[in-house]
């Protein structure tokens, strides 16, 4: 590395801190709060003209300052004018340099320089402090990513040295750091002191170690290697050791634990949300007022700097401010001990009239059931919202506690409502998929609000040429299940869905290799699918079904759009539903499955057989001359009942020769064609759920 001379805060490259860096050393000395500005490239992706163009790439929005450099210096001067005493630059993504270089600012450019971007970041950021007239109140911190894995990124922090030579900043701040790698963390740290300018860290980590954004963990059990590390940086000549890039709520207790191991001014900046497909999805649940109270949390736990990070905005910085404005920071351990701090309450004079609170309605295992114990759950937009289908398992799940104990894959997780409520139940692992990133990215975040993300993962994953790595114990799926008419589709690789039944028939395929010996799989099916062809296939891979539970599901405006095409599927099989009044119902089962034999040829087979199922030119021609596959017709059954040993109770619907479900006193109506997409009486028209989530 050549020699290096510890640089201490009180110096810059002319050997003496700016004015603005002064004045921000005064005010920790004081034991003022020091401001810093919230999310830059999150606040740009919602000014810009071409909002949404935000990615979750090396960049990280850096991007900006080629393409609209106007929106980022908008942003830096929104924060300047409400009061921030540190702005920082929009370079975070800068160690990344090899992509800063594959974006050309138009297509007859020449390639783009690092460099130049990081001068334009300084530039920009500058003429923001200059024009809201505040040149000595706003240091400017230069970002950049701290998580230094690599001898190439390394080298990219000390070439910075270089830009600083012309326009310095006040301070560089190097955030987002994660693990503490002996090897490159702390020459890192050198190299940038050795640079003459005062530097801050920023650490993702909370009291369980390495924090994300959804509040999940990861690094393994460490110890106190960051706490010594903390000691570490001070002596090295560190200004400011921070918290970024985690979930506000992550991180009570950090700050009192780490006064035991450095003397440090100690600082926190959390996200508010975190990125989706659809770029950043904002935490509406914590508005200003609330930002504000958590800021004065962490003013109470030893916060000397507050500010935000993706996902925080204006307001809540400009509230926190002037929240914290007239507070000094609290010191020391908490009294409950580590990860417990809290804010002293005032004690409430006992009430002079109580009236006796009603005995709580209960289940067998004494929950309360009113107000119902149910997971806060957020549906993002574009996110399937859980219907009667997914409830129904739910429910079963919620009433059992089911899953305790077992590993556990959510197929088509949607929102998560399955996941979060196992992991509720005492799962030991569960994994959710499903095709949509968005559906996988709300289901770990409601994890996360419902404490349970350390036991939750996700992953986008397609069905069809999924091939599972792990079996497990339990399987739950509430599957979209639709009747399509082929001709109607549009083109596709996907098998034709005629019977709206495509992807349950390739999950039971999948069973054998989904389920451990001893497993479970708990499946959610509309009466639209019948029973015949699903029994079937289940014995055919060696499973035995029940069902656990059913409930009614009304037609929504996209059923209805389909009817003319249910009719044929009912026509052809024992599919059914049910008609009250005008009104057309559905019934959804919830099956539960378990292997009663597999032969090794049957496992080796499963795949082979999922692709045979799924043929479509197998079948013969229903009316009309459209191509169909699966079940042969099964009418000509009743609503019947059949005792099992031992107690059990077994149903199965059929209905007779005319169509009519016997004895019940309900018409199962098979719909005209005409009639085909006709809202009913009493169906929102905005109401276009599928089935599943």
């Amino acid at each position: 590395m050549g020699e290096f001379r510890a640089v201490t805060t009180d110096e810059t490259v002319s050997g003496h801190p700016s004015s603005a860096y002064r004045r921000v050393r005064s005010m920790l000395a004081e034991g003022r709060c020091v401001v810093l500005d919230g999310g830059v490239a999150t606040e740009v992706d919602q000014i810009a003209a071409t909002g949404g163009a935000l990615s979750d790439d090396p960049l990280w929005g850096t991007a900006a300052l080629l393409h609209q450099p106007d929106a980022v210096q908008a942003v830096h001067r929104r924060y300047a004018a409400i009061g921030c005493d540190v702005i920082s630059t929009n370079t975070w993504g800068l160690t990344g340099a090899q992509e800063v270089e594959r974006e050309p600012i138009s297509p007859t450019a020449p390639p783009t320089h690092w460099m130049d971007v990081a001068r334009r970041g300084i530039r920009t950021a500058r003429e923001a402090i200059e024009l809201e007239g505040r040149t000595d109140d706003v240091a400017l911190a230069f970002s950049i990513n701290g998580d230094v894995d690599s001898e190439q990124r390394m080298e990219t922090l000390r070439l910075l040295g270089r830009v600083f030579e012309e326009d310095p900043p006040d301070l560089i701040l190097l955030e987002t750091a994660t693990l503490i790698r002996e090897e490159l963390t702390f020459p890192t740290v050198e190299s940038l002191l050795a640079a003459g300018l005062p530097l801050w860290l920023s650490f993702r980590r909370c009291r369980h170690g390495v924090c994300g954004v959804y509040g999940q963990h990861w690094g393994g059990p460490e110890g106190d290697v960051f706490g010594r590390a903390a000691r570490r940086f001070e002596d090295l000549g560190v200004g400011a050791l921070l918290l970024n890039c985690l979930p506000p709520d992550h991180i009570t207790g950090m700050l009192p634990w780490l006064r035991d191991f450095t003397d440090l001014p100690l600082g926190v900046y959390p996200n508010l949300g975190y990125f989706t497909d659809d770029g950043w999805s904002f935490d509406r649940s914590v508005g200003p007022r609330e930002y504000a109270e958590l800021a004065a949390s962490w003013r109470d736990e030893g916060a000397q700097i507050i500010g935000g990070c993706c996902g925080v905005r204006p307001e809540h910085i400009a509230a926190a401010g002037e929240r914290v404005a007239e507070t000094v920071p609290g010191g020391g351990r908490s009294s409950t001990g580590p990860g417990i701090g809290r804010r002293k309450r005032t004690a409430l004079a006992p009430a002079t009239t109580a009236e006796p609170e009603p005995a709580p309605w209960i289940d067998a295992h004494g929950r309360r059931l009113f107000p119902l114990t149910f997971p806060e759950i957020v549906c993002e937009p574009g996110v399937f919202v859980p219907t009667q289908g997914s409830f129904l398992v739910w429910k079963h799940l919620f009433a059992n506690r089911i899953g305790a104990g077992a590993r556990c894959v959510d197929i088509g997780c949607g929102t998560g409502l399955l996941s979060v409520q196992l992991a509720l139940n005492g799962a030991e692992h569960v994994h959710a998929i499903d095709l949509e990133r968005r559906a996988v990215d709300n289901t770990l975040a409601n994890a996360f609000r419902n404490g349970v993300a350390e036991r939750v993962t996700g992953a986008t994953v397609d069905l069809y040429p999924w091939v599972p790595q792990e079996a497990y114990d339990l399987v739950v799926a509430s599957l979209y299940q639709m009747p399509v008419d082929p001709f109607e589709q549009p083109s596709s690789h996907r098998p034709l869905d005629f019977w709206g039944r495509n992807l349950v028939d390739h999950l039971i395929a999948l069973l054998p290799r989904l389920l451990r010996r001893g497993g479970v799989a708990y499946v959610m099916q509309l009466s639209l699918l019948g029973q015949q062809h699903t029994q079937s296939l289940l014995e055919g891979h060696g499973f035995s079904a029940d069902v656990v539970d059913f409930s009614f599901f009304a037609f929504s405006l996209a059923f209805e759009q389909r009817a003319e095409q249910i009719r044929r599927v009912e026509e052809l099989s024992d599919a059914y539903h049910l008609t009250f009044g005008e009104d057309d119902v559905m019934v959804a089962y919830c099956s539960r499955s378990a292997i009663v034999r597999m032969p090794p040829e049957k496992r080796a087979a499963s795949h082979d057989q999922a692709d045979r199922d799924h043929r479509p030119d197998r079948g013969r021609r229903a009316a009309g001359g459209h191509p169909v596959r699966g079940p042969p017709a099964g009418r000509g059954r009743a609503l019947h009942a059949t005792r099992r040993a031992g107690g059990r109770r077994r149903f199965r619907v059929g209905v007779d020769r005319v169509g009519r479900l016997p004895a019940c006193g309900r018409d199962r109506r098979r719909l005209p064609s005409g009639q085909a997409g006709r809202r009913r009486p009493g169906l929102d028209p905005g109401d276009v759920r599928r089935p599943g989530r």
